[in-house]
């Protein structure tokens, strides 16, 4: 029987041969594809559910909180991705289990942009 770790220790040390091509930074992209998919997601309900955050959202007036939505979804992306690669560059990283994350993450985020699950809250 295996035990299995968390991806954070699947990380293996910095790989000093030259001839091995480290896989975290790619895994550092898909993870933060989910985490700002399922951003949005999260940003969406909120801004539906709140009268003050679909304020603090509508960036553009024209357009509501779907400016605000999208704008920080993209900005919190973009931290994501620039943190993960920052840490894993060097690495290589799990990707069964970076992937199994950020497949969840955008069935998630699907799912709760789905109208009659996100009326659910």
């Amino acid at each position: 029987m295996s035990v299995q770790t968390p991806i954070a220790t699947e990380v293996s040390p910095v790989i000093s041969d030259p001839t091995v091509i480290p896989n975290g930074s790619g895994a550092a992209a898909i993870l933060s594809a989910g985490i700002g998919s399922f951003a949005v997601a999260l940003f969406a309900i909120a801004a539906d559910k709140s009268a003050f955050v679909k304020d603090l959202l509508a960036f553009y007036k024209p357009t509501g909180a779907l400016s605000g939505e999208t704008t920080v979804a993209i900005l919190l992306w973009l931290a994501a991705w620039a943190i993960l690669n920052w840490r894993w560059r060097m690495r290589n990283v799990s990707l069964r289990g970076v992937n199994l994350i950020a497949l969840v993450l955008l069935g998630l985020s699907l799912l709760l942009t789905f109208p009659p699950v996100s009326d659910l809250f």
